[in-house]
């Protein structure tokens, strides 16, 4: 029995029908789009018809590039207060720990001070120590790639002058004599974490269950978003919840599942795992086909990989994890296996060298008679020299934006290692999807503070802005707080398209869904304003009415 909605102002994501006025589904697929005028309804069996009075009806959005584990792990987190006065932020600390004694609070986990708060030498321990001293304690920076501890943790953790870094970009920080200092780089202090946790005779509740899932995923179903793709998958227990969920008929999304690698080395490795999970968690709803690596680091912590030396420091282009020649042998292997790769790219010598070894995987392939399968997907790009513009239309690789981030939300902290200039020409995709490129858009979330951000009407305001309404560039320096330059704002057309079509197409889901047209999945939103009618400014408070998923309600009511 199928069902009609129809006097609806519907935006298909279909370039074939681009409006419509009414939709029949039945069970999950779409039977039909188009016109009441020309529908021939005797035709369908159907059930049931609503008049949704001119509504706006849009395809189920997809958000192509955030993390579910994260965002559960991170919930017995304690917020800072917004500030960037250091004092006022010790303050803070201080007053938490007398209130909380380490019984109650063993380790104490604070998010977020702003990045730009220090220089590019950045806090110490003494700092911290001096607010509290008696347990371990990590200050988590905005970006989510710095952290700043206490002397307890680092003891705790057994770091010292004698303790390797894990890797070219997760670093500890260190005096002239090779001492950390208390700033850590990226993750490197989850290597020595069971460390502290045995001695504390505690570990943090981060356990990934259906349960702890559940608050994420009810997120995504209140905003409309019916498919994502997982950042990575961050252990077995997440995948195993979130499979355990579809079978209960309680994941009323699709999930597409990546598993991180650091090196060649490791990649066979990882392969076999996500072979394993391939075998053991494939469904209707859930797939896992693609690898993630970590290409460089951020433009806020100096440590994504530059085509320019940092200003305050000559000589240093930041770090890389791989060259050409090694990242070129991942591709051609993911390709064999008939794996994709996700890579995190930041600076614009990460983007040339990703570049290079893509054209160069598929000059081998094409050479040794390989078909090439692999789908490149770069994702952030922040910054790219003008002369690499084209080549993602040229290599086949998708672009993956995070659309919040377009405006304030990262500041001018990268302003520590670029020139003016050069900070000026970054969240630049106008050029890349001009030139034929696939764009999709996501929100990169990674923890609970930050997940009202991915409600992906929010990411299309600022995107469509470069206006951060939360965080803000100073107005006197950028007239009405938007980030320069004006060319750069995405438009309205192209966002919708990125977060459905797009989104699809990169997660290879294009021929089930991404716009509605027969056939497709009856996967879809009604929201309560024209997209495409409301303030630029005002778009982020469009809500949500109606959710749709495989033919379902999932929220609201028709």
């Amino acid at each position: 029995m199928a069902t009609l909605i129809k006097n609806a102002n519907i935006y298909t994501s279909n370039k074939a029908m681009p409006k419509a006025d009414c939709i029949v589904y039945e069970n999950k697929h779409i039977l039909f789009v188009g016109n009441e005028k020309d529908a021939d309804f005797s035709k369908f069996n159907i059930e049931k018809a609503y008049d949704i009075g001119g509504r706006t009806l849009l395809p189920g959005i997809i958000d192509s590039h955030i993390h579910p584990g994260w965002v559960a792990k991170s919930m017995w987190h304690i917020r800072l207060p917004w500030t960037n006065d250091v004092n006022e932020l010790l303050a803070f600390v201080k007053k938490f720990g007398e209130e909380h004694p380490k019984e109650e609070y063993p380790f104490l986990f604070f998010e977020y001070y702003p990045t730009s708060m220090f220089d590019a030498n950045g806090p110490t321990k003494e700092l911290l120590d001096a607010a509290i001293s008696d347990r371990p304690v990590l200050m988590q920076d905005f970006g989510e790639h710095l952290c700043w501890v206490n002397t307890k943790m680092l003891e705790l953790l057994g770091v010292d002058k004698n303790t390797p870094d894990p890797g070219p970009l997760e670093t500890f920080v260190r005096d002239a004599e090779g001492n950390p200092t208390g700033w850590i780089r990226e993750s490197a202090w989850l290597k020595f974490a069971d460390n502290m946790w045995n001695a504390l005779g505690w570990r943090p509740p981060e356990d990934l269950t259906p349960e702890t899932l559940k608050g994420f995923f009810d997120f995504l179903a209140g905003s409309g978003i019916t498919a994502m793709a997982d950042g990575f998958i961050e252990n077995d227990d997440q995948i195993r919840s979130i499979y355990e969920m579809d079978n209960a008929g309680k994941l009323h999304c699709y999930y597409d599942g990546m598993v991180r690698f650091w090196s060649y080395e490791d990649l066979p490795e990882k392969i076999a795992k996500l072979k394993e999970y391939q075998k053991l968690y494939t469904s209707e709803h859930i797939k896992i086909n693609t690898l993630k690596l970590f290409l460089d680091g951020t433009n806020e912590s100096g440590n994504s990989a530059s085509l320019h030396e940092h200003i305050n420091d000559p000589g240093n282009f930041g770090e890389i994890m791989m060259e050409t020649e090694e990242l070129t042998k991942c591709l051609l292997l993911c390709n064999r296996e008939g794996l994709d790769l996700h890579i995190h790219i930041v600076g614009d010598r990460a983007f040339r060298v990703a570049c290079d070894a893509v054209e160069a995987a598929q000059a081998q392939a094409k050479a040794s008679g390989e078909p090439w399968v692999c789908q490149p997907v770069f994702a952030h790009c922040e910054i790219v020299d003008p002369a690499d513009m084209p080549r993602p239309a040229r290599l086949g690789i998708f672009i993956n934006w995070s659309c919040h981030w377009s405006g304030g939300y990262f500041g001018e902290q990268a302003m520590s290692y670029y020139t003016e200039e050069k900070w000026r020409r970054m969240y630049r995709f106008n050029e890349m999807i001009e030139s034929g490129a696939h764009v999709a858009f996501s929100s990169d979330v990674v923890t609970g503070y930050e997940l009202h951000r991915a409600y992906p009407f929010f990411g299309m305001q600022v995107a469509a802005t470069r206006i951060d309404p939360e965080f803000p560039l100073d107005p006197e320096k950028y007239p009405n707080s938007m980030r320069p330059d004006e060319s750069a704002r995405l438009s309205l057309p192209t966002l919708l398209n990125g977060y459905t079509m797009e989104s699809a197409r990169q997660m290879h889901w294009e021929n089930i869904m991404g716009s509605l047209e027969e056939g497709k999945l009856a996967n879809m939103i009604i929201i309560d304003k024209d997209l495409f009618k409301v303030p630029v400014n005002e778009i982020k408070n469009i809500r949500t009415e109606v959710v749709i998923c495989d033919g379902k309600i999932i929220r609201g009511s028709l």
